[in-house]
């Protein structure tokens, strides 16, 4: 663990010395799993039973504001030593409605940023979404939508998964397309559950295609936790994501976090081995480094040490909010990820 944290300093310091040259802008785009974030009122139309306050976690005002605090601890350090706006984008997944997106935006260490958010409700059967976070500082949106993912019969016990949010805007005059995505776990078995996130990831891929088919140029970002690591089938030829930049072509999706998990680091553990679940992938339109929008400079993984898990049975862990049914004092069961888009301008700022 400690040789993973010596590495991403330096990469830091190599970036902060790329930022704090007068002629770059940067933005920074993130995803986080938030690890069940929901409220402590009962929505009868979902499964929120088990995080209640008459539930066996006993799930009260307490523990939903300690679990937001520290949640927005996190995600206001996301990236504040690259730039002092931290984050320009941020996905995040399993909250469970405008709610808790509201007040976490609210809270102390956030409040400052004026983010906003897109989000829908999605027929997920426990109540779980995913949205985007962004500061309007940095980005404009033009267009939401949900995008329903058709589960093929027989791959989960539920029928119903999260919808795909896609999110259209610009950032700094460059359009941007966002998809936040939450595939479907490997509950039941990772073998009977690849047909299900094969369908998640077929959804995303049509709309790409889609658009790539008005404009091969265009710059698209495909975030989430995706339940499969990024040489799964679902990445690699569902998506069709390159794990090398010199084989990733102009309307083709390329994946920065082949290398680092096939170095044996990860964001969710299991079982003692690391996977990579959380990825930010872009198009190939984000690499050329002589274009006069922004394009790909770097890729973070966030797991400072004060969100590891340092007793226990899951010590050396992401230190996740609940250990079974005990409040665990922690952040999530992931870490999160981002990566850092920069901009030529001239002298003057513009």
């Amino acid at each position: 663990m400690k040789k993973i944290f010596l590495t991403y300093a330096l990469l830091i310091s190599t970036s902060i010395c790329l930022a704090q040259k007068s002629n770059f802008r940067v933005s920074l785009i993130g995803f986080y799993n938030l690890e069940n974030l929901y409220d402590t009122v009962n929505n009868p139309s979902v499964d929120d039973e088990e995080f209640l306050p008459n539930s066996p976690r006993q799930y009260n005002s307490r523990i939903y504001w300690d679990k937001l605090d520290r949640l927005s601890d996190v995600i206001s350090q996301m990236g504040t030593d690259i730039t002092p706006d931290g984050l320009a984008m941020l996905g995040v997944a399993e909250i469970e409605n405008d709610t808790v997106l509201n007040d976490l935006i609210h809270t102390e260490k956030l409040k400052n940023r004026k983010w906003k958010f897109e989000h829908y409700n999605s027929p997920d059967k426990r109540g779980v979404d995913v949205a985007l976070l962004y500061n309007p500082k940095y980005f404009k949106v033009l267009f939401s939508a949900p995008l329903f993912v058709q589960l093929p019969g027989g791959s989960k016990d539920s029928y119903f998964t999260r919808d795909i949010l896609y999110v259209k805007g610009l950032m700094d005059g460059d359009t941007i397309h966002a998809f936040v995505n939450h595939w479907p776990s490997r509950s039941g078995g990772e073998e009977r559950s690849i047909p299900a996130r094969a369908a998640a990831a077929a959804t995303a891929k049509k709309r790409i295609d889609s658009i790539m088919a008005v404009n091969p140029l265009s710059k698209i970002v495909l975030m989430g936790d995706l339940n499969d690591d990024p040489v799964s089938p679902s990445l690699t030829e569902v998506i069709g994501a390159k794990g090398k930049i010199s084989e990733t072509g102009i309307s083709e999706m390329y994946n920065p976090w082949v290398d680092m998990y096939k170095k044996g680091i990860g964001t969710s553990p299991y079982q003692d081995a690391w996977g990579l679940f959380d990825q930010v992938l872009f198009s190939g339109a984000w690499i050329n480094k002589e274009q006069k929008g922004y394009f790909y400079y770097k890729h973070f993984l966030f797991n400072k040490e004060f969100m590891v898990q340092k007793t226990g049975k899951w010590r050396g862990y992401s230190k996740r909010t609940w250990d079974g049914i005990t409040y665990n004092y922690g952040y999530s069961d992931h870490f999160p990820v981002y990566i850092m888009m920069v901009k030529k301008i001239d002298n003057a700022g513009k």
